[in-house]
């Protein structure tokens, strides 16, 4: 069992803490927190050892898991990597892409592996679609949140859209092309809603928009390419497939038949696959013990997600124009 450190015992931070304990591929050692008072109190209530000093757990852990706000991901992780410790970042993975291009560096030249936690790739709704997705050229995402101070510090982009960016990026086979898009703030300091048009050099386009203000809660994708429509619902934790064949020459009295206008008749038909059930932040969390365990590439690597976070830049530094 690897030996694992939270840093950051907030509320995602609470949740890694419970899971890290519950895993049989880790032993959690412990926690370390700015906050004294509530560090005391997670401590006694729920028996983790809060460690004041950071070096300190540092010194006790294989792996660290960095639950604290973006500002801070850089210096902890890079104190993390020099000592020789794996590194799982939530996301974003730091503040910036020159950060996020030095941990890196720092990663390689010390040996040690890192992942980003970008959960939504490991949506049991996500999974069981990548098979079914197949050089997409139009893709739609609607991330809609009611309002939840937590997280306003940063863009919607950086809050909820980057979840997107990063999910497409994981299966558009090309280069980002053009950004266009726009944002607007209404009750914070930086945009609470935004969307964003992604064009690919392969002419897929993906269209985004994310929202921290809405009046419920909505995070779907839908995918459209050749003779297929792939939908995705990871807060339902639904995919629907729906596909098109040609159609046979004595179609039956139930069969969903299309006609061009160039005569062409082509037959509707569902693939929707099976879900299966799992805990997404447990998955993530694993997966990157396996990694390290088996020598393998994590699932979201360092790379990976510095190419979200510079297509996120992307998409607010267009605001501006």
């Amino acid at each position: 069992m690897l030996k694992v450190g939270v840093l950051g015992a907030g509320h995602l931070g609470k949740i890694h803490l419970r899971l890290l304990k519950e895993s049989k591929k880790y032993n959690l050692i412990g926690f370390h927190d700015t906050n004294a008072t509530s560090a005391t109190n997670i401590e006694k209530e729920f028996g983790y050892q809060h460690f004041e000093d950071y070096d300190e757990l540092l010194k006790s852990v294989d792996v660290i898991d960095i639950v604290t706000p973006t500002l801070s991901h850089f210096v902890m992780a890079k104190k993390a990597i020099q000592s020789g410790v794996h590194v799982f970042i939530e996301k974003p993975i730091t503040n910036t892409v020159a950060e996020a291009a030095e941990l890196i560096r720092l990663a390689k030249e010390n040996k040690v592996k890192g992942q980003v936690g970008h959960v939504e790739r490991f949506n049991p709704a996500f999974r069981a679609a990548i098979d079914k997705i197949d050089q997409p050229m139009f893709i739609e995402t609607h991330r809609l949140a009611e309002f939840n101070p937590r997280g306003t510090d940063v863009p919607v982009v950086l809050d909820l859209m980057i979840h997107d960016i990063d999910a497409i990026l994981s299966i558009v086979d090309s280069k980002v092309k053009k950004v266009n898009a726009s944002g607007v703030s209404v009750i914070s300091e930086t945009p609470d809603i935004a969307n964003a048009r992604i064009e690919f050099e392969n002419s897929c386009v993906a269209n985004l928009t994310a929202s921290r203000i809405s009046l419920k809660n909505m995070r779907k994708s839908r995918f459209f390419q050749r003779d297929a429509y792939i939908s995705v619902d990871f807060l339902e934790k639904v995919t629907e497939v729906v596909k098109m064949k040609d159609a046979p020459e004595e179609p039956g009295d139930f069969d969903m038949i299309l006609q061009n206008a160039e005569g062409v008749k082509k037959q509707i038909y569902f693939d929707n696959p099976d879900i299966k059930v799992n805990n997404a932040i447990l998955d993530e969390l694993e997966t990157f013990a396996d990694a390290i365990n088996n020598d393998t590439e994590p699932i979201v690597t360092l790379e990976q997600a510095t190419e979200a976070l510079r297509v996120a830049i992307q998409v607010i530094e267009a605001f501006e124009k």
